[in-house]
């Protein structure tokens, strides 16, 4: 979703954040496709497939938008439309629950959708794609994510565990000091977690919105928790953090 630009931290401009990444046993693939950017880790290539996937996902998203441009420019929830393409009303529900534009959820959706979809190749029993630091994650065992906060020192210093028992998930993180998107608050990282990378996407720059000041953690937190269908949420500003939900917080060593 467009907006203010902010200034980008050159780990975000240049995705260095991703040579962070332990890809273990698994291939690593890049996929970009204008805006789209996607990191993908499975256990065989699956470069083509996630292309054919992205320009599929892209095309019926822009071809609706085409027909609605009010779509694209809302910063409130729009009602269901049962004659959309499922991307589309994914985006439409996730907004509706987290009480944002759909728009909010673009991220989240495609990573969710190619990752679901790669989880059907012949032999991808795993998969983890990052679009723009939201995750559609399905492993077979535990998994630590970073927390992206730009130029806090908490930035890549605390993570999140993600029991296997727990995904397929989405981990999406907002913020109001990085990257491309609209936020209307000032937190250097919400990072949320649900079934549901679309639903993490929205709720996650719903949560951010919130945060104009390091008071305002409480009453963010205290949202995300009526919020339905969230794990939990994350909040980093600063020196600061704050969480709630059923996650574990874990230190980031250098060489994790």
């Amino acid at each position: 979703m467009s907006g203010k630009r902010k200034k980008l931290p050159a780990a975000y401009h240049r995705r260095t954040y991703r040579q962070l990444v332990d890809s273990g046993r698994l291939l690593a693939t890049q996929v970009q496709v204008r805006e789209t950017d996607l990191q993908i880790l499975a256990p065989v290539e699956v470069g083509k497939a996630a292309l054919n996937l992205v320009i599929q996902y892209r095309n019926q998203l822009e071809n609706y938008l085409s027909r609605h441009p009010a779509f694209l420019e809302a910063l409130a929830p729009l009602p269901d439309d049962r004659l959309a393409p499922p991307l589309v009303r994914e985006m439409l529900r996730a907004g509706l629950v987290a009480g944002v534009g759909p728009m909010a959820a673009v991220a989240g959706v495609i990573a969710e959708y190619v990752g679901r979809e790669l989880l059907k190749v012949p032999g991808c029993d795993e998969v983890m794609v990052e679009n723009g630091g939201d995750i559609f994650l399905s492993r077979k065992q535990e998994c630590r994510v970073a927390i992206f906060a730009g130029s806090s020192p908490l930035s890549n210093r605390v993570g999140l565990s993600i029991p296997a028992g727990t995904m397929p998930c989405g981990i999406c993180t907002s913020s109001g000091t990085v990257g491309h998107s609209l936020s209307l608050g000032r937190a250097d990282a919400v990072t949320v977690v649900a079934a549901s990378a679309a639903l993490a996407d929205a709720a996650a720059t719903r949560l951010g919105n919130e945060v104009k000041e390091k008071r305002d953690f409480a009453r963010a937190l205290e949202l995300a928790a009526y919020i339905p269908g969230l794990e939990g949420a994350v909040i980093v500003m600063g020196d600061e953090l704050g969480a709630w939900g059923r996650i574990e917080l874990v230190e980031v060593k250098q060489n994790d």
